[in-house]
């Protein structure tokens, strides 16, 4: 049951006077931590546990004793009674003067198998905040550690570094871009690079800090969605706030999420610390892998094999002569020009037996075959040229490959020992849990 659902108070005195006045209270609370003076008759409301509730907090304010009024709240409303007690104690910034058991009263129990409602969620902040000191913190713990977190979730992984799609390129392949893009480089790299961001998340979340303040006297609104407040105002009968809000999964999911608040996060880490731990073990076997020997990789468009003694001779054989075939054009013969040289001489031959201008006609014809030929002749040597500075390039980009991947793979050696110091390091941390925090 949602015990910040405002109860039917349908057969009662009229609660108009005490609901406004609870209203004014938490205003106070929240603003200064005063309390305004309780008006007379808001006292004589049999049946209705806000009002004995209320007496009982004002008196706790105060430093007097509250058991009469709180004895009578609880008979009336025991559950709703302790959420409003711990929820208000802490927007007041006096969680300290809370009893242990209206904490078990007012969370009651977690389930993986049922939502969390925004009351133990209201609790659950505060605790982690600091609203109630270390115990109010071992308590909250101690119902997460309830939650049975299977270490193959990689949920958790997903929620504490997200996966980043773009490729990225190591320092020994800058100048050959393609090769960052090989299944066999990007893997380990990728993997590297997320095992040390994981670590530096998980360093970031348990980093010693200072004890989160619960009062917004001092911090001004410490609270995400003043969430214990409008669990307030719903148990007061001024709000209509849902009930359950997200799993109990969900809830710690978002919580370790980058930007999450990082008390909340401390507390959800302790709980995800299994499956944690596995993923960067997966993690650092992936970033631990050794680049393959042998590799098929796309040189000017044609696979060529590398190995570390240099290009595959039969795989370059096979991509010069595709270079060869593919940078040549298909091209008619050069006939033409032979004919117009030919005919160009016949007529210069015969031509003044014609006339005088066959001869002229002739030394055109041959001109224009002969132009025919050379420029048939330079395209040629275009082409081959084409074809050499293609060949020249394949080997030189060949060559260059070899050697970028054999500083790679020094590099993949230094990665490997910096996966491992980063897996060292990120066990070193959940061991620590949330201590810290």
């Amino acid at each position: 049951m949602d015990l910040s659902k405002n109860p039917d108070v349908a057969g009662l005195a009229d609660t108009t006077e005490l609901h406004r006045y609870a209203e004014a209270l938490l205003v106070h609370l929240a603003a200064d931590g005063s309390t305004p003076s309780l008006p007379p008759d808001i006292a004589d409301m049999p049946g209705y546990w806000l009002a004995p509730a209320v007496q009982a907090l004002i008196l706790t304010l105060a430093g007097e004793d509250a058991m009469e009024p709180l004895s009578r709240a609880a008979g009336l409303d025991e559950g709703r009674t302790a959420l409003f007690l711990c929820l208000a104690l802490a927007v007041a910034g006096h969680g300290d003067r809370i009893h242990a058991s209206w904490l078990g009263t007012a969370f009651g129990d977690l389930s993986d198998d049922h939502p969390v409602t925004s009351g133990q969620r209201a609790v659950w902040l505060a605790a982690a905040r600091g609203a109630y000191g270390p115990v109010g913190k071992i308590f909250v713990l101690r119902k997460l550690d309830a939650v049975a977190v299977p270490a193959g979730d990689e949920r958790w992984l997903e929620a504490l570094v997200p996966d980043e799609p773009a490729p990225v390129v190591p320092q020994a392949l800058t100048g050959f871009p393609q090769l960052a893009e090989l299944p066999e480089i990007c893997g380990p790299v990728r993997a590297a690079g997320r095992l040390n961001r994981l670590r530096e998340r998980c360093a970031e979340i348990t980093a010693s800090r200072q004890p989160a303040t619960a009062s917004k006297i001092v911090s001004g609104s410490v609270w995400p969605d003043a969430e214990p407040l409008a669990v307030l105002r719903a148990l007061i009968g001024q709000d209509g706030h849902e009930g359950p809000l997200s799993s109990l999964r969900g809830h710690l999911l978002q919580d370790v999420q980058p930007g999450a608040e990082p008390h909340l996060a401390a507390l959800a880490l302790h709980v995800a610390a299994p499956a944690v731990k596995e993923a960067a073990e997966t993690l650092l076997r992936a970033a631990q892998e050794p680049p393959p020997d042998t590799m098929t990789v796309p040189v000017l468009g044609h696979s060529v094999i590398l190995r570390p003694e240099g290009p595959d001779r039969d795989s370059m054989h096979a991509a010069e002569h595709g270079i060869v075939t593919e940078s040549v054009p298909e091209r008619r013969g050069n006939w033409l020009g032979y004919v117009l040289i030919a005919v160009g001489v016949v007529l210069l031959g015969v031509g003044f037996a014609i006339s005088l201008a066959a001869p002229l006609a002739g030394v055109a014809i041959a001109l224009w075959g002969g132009f025919l030929l050379w420029r048939r002749r330079a395209q040629e040597q275009a082409d081959l040229d084409h074809v050499q500075a293609r060949l020249a390039e394949l080997h030189e980009t060949a060559e260059g490959a070899v050697w970028a991947l054999h500083e790679h793979a020094r590099e993949s050696m230094k990665r490997a020992d910096a996966a491992t110091e980063d897996f060292t390091e990120l066990t070193r941390l959940l061991r620590r849990g949330p201590r810290a925090a």
